[in-house]
């Protein structure tokens, strides 16, 4: 419901300024109309617009319009030409000809095989490319094939990997990934691991399917309390209800020590954030964070538009909240946007114990934007399927904290091992097995610092549309 309020809130920021320039239905060609929504969806919403020049309200004040809009081939040239400082700042938005699939996506369903991945470079900082399965989801072509957590390849179809050939050969709808072996020498050093091909390979085929974010949960006795465990891989809206019924379990069975693995979660949405956040602990009616708008859009929201409470219901539907003053989270590299929101907006309350490595560092969040009057899908122009995913606005948690572009950094500092994955919600998995001492030795333990691995991609990228942090 506050989304909807702040398109008419925007929409009316817009159409003031608007008026005053040149008729923009002049003899419109399909490319200049497409153009034109480009421009007025970024003019009005975007979080950066202050920082673009070419996005300033009086930008057109004396004409020439129609010509800046014909000056630009594609939507997607206008698009990219507006973003702020895509390499370093704005990173997030981006522009789709397909919004079907970006609905689908939001909704859980892409065309995948079932294998989640990450892609890390060498260790010896060449350009060669590995990659890892994080997981496998069930009843996919990748489980019939007999993919498993933790295996390597290093080839596609016969051709290894590197930083500038992955993108084309992990695109294909069927594709074979050639295994490999890490060996990490017995040591927690990297740059001595090596990478070597075994000869094996399974062949991969995509089919659209909806992937459970919930992937495990379980309940562990340590030192005679209990202790929950759930690996959540995406803030997904329809699975809202199931996420609430895992926390219904966990309460009955008096879980005292809460591990939320968040380390291969990309995002999502931000009521979802807000609910997790809000049945791990019982701060109903404080605040979870606050927003952080473009000026126009900043100076008619009221401080309630631009705050959001922790609850302890969903529309109506009591939360199944568990009261705690402690949780652990485990990170990687590919916990992002809603993952770090989580993250950032439960330590002012409680004590975030964060183990793994650094986050992605996105704190901005995004809305779909339609080549609509007010932007939203309803009276969608039928004639295309564009839409915008733009940056909106960026989070802080309650003290302010935000811009945490380099990432969250954990308490303990704690790497995968290639060479020994472990199973995911195994108590010898090593990263949830730290997790676990730590709770039966009162946190009294020291870990040492290893470096991790360049994140080079993972899964998310051969996605139709990057999805991150939506309201």
């Amino acid at each position: 419901m506050k989304t909807r309020l702040y398109l008419m809130i925007a929409l009316g920021v817009s159409t003031i300024f608007m008026g005053c320039s040149e008729d923009l239905d002049d003899n419109p060609t399909p490319t200049n109309d497409l153009n034109g929504f480009v421009w007025r969806g970024l003019n009005t919403y975007y979080l950066y617009k202050d920082n673009v020049p070419d996005l300033a309200n009086n930008r057109f004040a004396s004409g020439n319009y129609q010509a800046y809009l014909n000056s630009y081939s594609s939507p997607e040239d206008l698009f990219n030409h507006l973003k702020y400082q895509p390499q370093t700042v704005d990173r997030f938005s981006w522009i789709t000809s397909n919004y079907i699939e970006l609905e689908e996506q939001l909704s859980g369903t892409t065309l995948n095989n079932g294998m989640d991945f990450g892609l890390m470079r060498y260790p010896n900082g060449s350009n060669n490319v590995f990659g890892y399965v994080g997981y496998v989801l069930p009843n996919s072509d990748a489980s019939n094939e007999g993919v498993e957590r933790g295996m390597i390849f290093n080839s596609i179809n016969g051709t290894e990997l590197n930083t500038s050939n992955y993108n084309s050969l992990l695109s294909t709808a069927t594709y074979s990934i050639n295994l490999a072996s890490y060996d990490d020498k017995g040591t927690p050093e990297t740059n001595d691991d090596t990478i070597t091909s075994n000869g094996q390979s399974i062949t991969l085929s995509k089919s659209s399917s909806t992937e459970n974010p919930i992937f495990k949960s379980e309940v562990f006795n340590v030192a005679g309390a209990n202790v929950g465990y759930l690996m959540y891989n995406g803030f997904t809206r329809d699975f809202d209800s199931q996420l609430n019924d895992v926390f219904g379990e966990f309460k009955s069975q008096n879980v005292q020590n809460l591990v939320l693995d968040l380390r291969y979660n990309s995002g999502g949405s931000v009521n979802t954030a807000i609910l997790l956040s809000s049945m791990i602990a019982n701060k109903t009616g404080e605040v979870f964070s606050t927003e952080q708008w473009n000026s126009d859009i900043q100076s008619v929201l009221s401080t309630e538009d631009v705050t959001n409470y922790f609850t302890n219901n969903d529309g109506g539907t009591p939360l199944n909240i568990l009261t705690l003053n402690k949780v652990y989270i485990l990170t990687t590299k590919r916990s992002a946007s809603a993952s770090e929101l989580v993250i950032n907006c439960l330590d002012p309350y409680m004590d975030v114990v964060h183990i793994g490595t650094e986050t992605a560092g996105k704190f901005q969040a995004s809305v779909t934007l339609y080549d609509s009057p007010n932007f939203n899908r309803a009276n969608a122009n039928p004639s295309h399927l564009y839409a915008m995913q733009p940056l909106i606005f960026k989070t802080k948690n309650s003290l302010g904290v935000t811009d945490y572009s380099q990432g969250l950094t954990p308490n303990i500092s704690l790497p995968e091992n290639y060479g020994n994955m472990g199973v995911i919600g195994n108590e010898t998995e090593p990263l949830l097995a730290t997790a676990l001492q730590l709770i039966s030795n009162g946190n009294r333990m020291s870990f040492p610092s290893i470096k991790a691995l360049d994140l080079i991609g993972d899964k998310t990228d051969f996605l139709p549309v990057s999805v991150g942090m939506y309201k």
